[in-house]
């Protein structure tokens, strides 16, 4: 495996590297006799197809490998039906864009040319499909709105942040339960709702949720709505933040970004820096809480916030 950086003043429109960079990594490409091309940019279908001709390998663009991610991750049939719906999305936004160029195959008026035939084809059947899975997912909002009428309902509590904070390791702390974790990447795409003691007679509804990550594709928040629409009627956010993690302002712009698209950011919101227990210095800041989901620490303090946000 090797990494090539590059450095530009603006993306190169043909190979998003430009011919010569693209040279050399299929140079360099050959030597390893890799595999894969890996690129953490987004393509054009344009860029992709040039890149494809100068290097003769599988091309995996950065939406691609997070849908790839999502689908190998997703185990609850909803999960699967929105991971589906992103994938085909992002397949019919990449058939849109390389029309124009395969339409010149007909070679005169009147006639149509076998690339223009195929892609009519594969509009057709992708449309096809993801109006089944629009009815579908329309099916699972219908049931959400269901459950979410059922009265005598606890306040709902959920938990927001950067993909691997620690959110779903914080729900079963608080909790005492076993929802899946794991030290990867959106380890969780299907909302897991656990009930949560307070103090004595009070208790909240949690749920874990997708995490986020800086720049998350159209298609991806898109698909995710139903999922997403926990956090629309949750009466309060825990933005869970990992404090171990050097990185983790810029993680929390990208988190505030995302929820004041989705419309979220005046909802009442606990602010908790997770994983203290392995931060060499915790992060200090007004009105945060520094809790530890390994160890317990600062749950305790993290259940009293949310009985006084939560009115309970």
């Amino acid at each position: 495996m090797d990494i090539v950086v590059q450095k530009r003043d603006a993306v190169d429109a043909a190979t998003l590297v430009g011919s010569g960079k693209a040279r050399e990594v299929a140079e360099r490409a050959r030597e390893l006799r890799a595999g894969l091309l890996l690129v953490l940019n987004d393509l054009r279908p344009r860029q992709r197809k040039n890149l494809e001709r100068i290097v003769p390998l599988p091309i995996v663009d950065r939406t691609m490998l997070i849908l790839d991610v999502f689908a190998r991750h997703a185990r609850s049939r909803e999960g699967k039906l929105q991971v589906e719906m992103a994938q085909l999305r992002y397949r019919q936004s990449n058939l849109i864009g390389v029309g124009a160029d395969l339409s010149r195959l007909g070679g005169g008026i009147g006639t149509r040319g076998p690339g223009e035939t195929k892609l009519e084809v594969d509009r057709r059947r992708i449309n096809a499909r993801v109006g089944v899975l629009r009815r579908q997912l329309e099916d699972v909002r219908r049931q959400r709105a269901v459950r979410r009428a059922a009265p005598h309902r606890e306040p709902l509590v959920a938990l927001v942040g950067y993909t691997n904070a620690g959110k779903s390791s914080l729900l079963n702390a608080l909790a005492h339960s076993d929802a899946f974790v794991a030290d990867q990447p959106f380890a969780t795409l299907d909302p897991t709702v656990r009930r949560v003691y307070l103090q004595p007679d009070a208790y909240v509804r949690v749920a874990d949720t997708v995490g986020f990550i800086t720049d998350l594709p159209k298609d991806l928040v898109n698909a995710f709505r139903a999922t997403l629409e926990e956090l629309r009627d949750a009466d309060a956010l825990v933005e869970v933040l990992d404090a171990s993690s050097s990185d983790w302002p810029r993680q929390r712009i990208a988190v505030e970004a995302l929820l004041h698209e989705l419309e979220l950011d005046r909802k009442p919101r606990v602010v908790a820096f997770n994983k203290c227990d392995v931060s060499p210095s915790p992060p200090q800041e007004p009105g945060a809480l520094c809790v530890s989901a390994k160890t317990g620490a600062g749950l305790a303090e993290l259940r009293a916030v949310l009985a006084r946000v939560c009115d309970v």
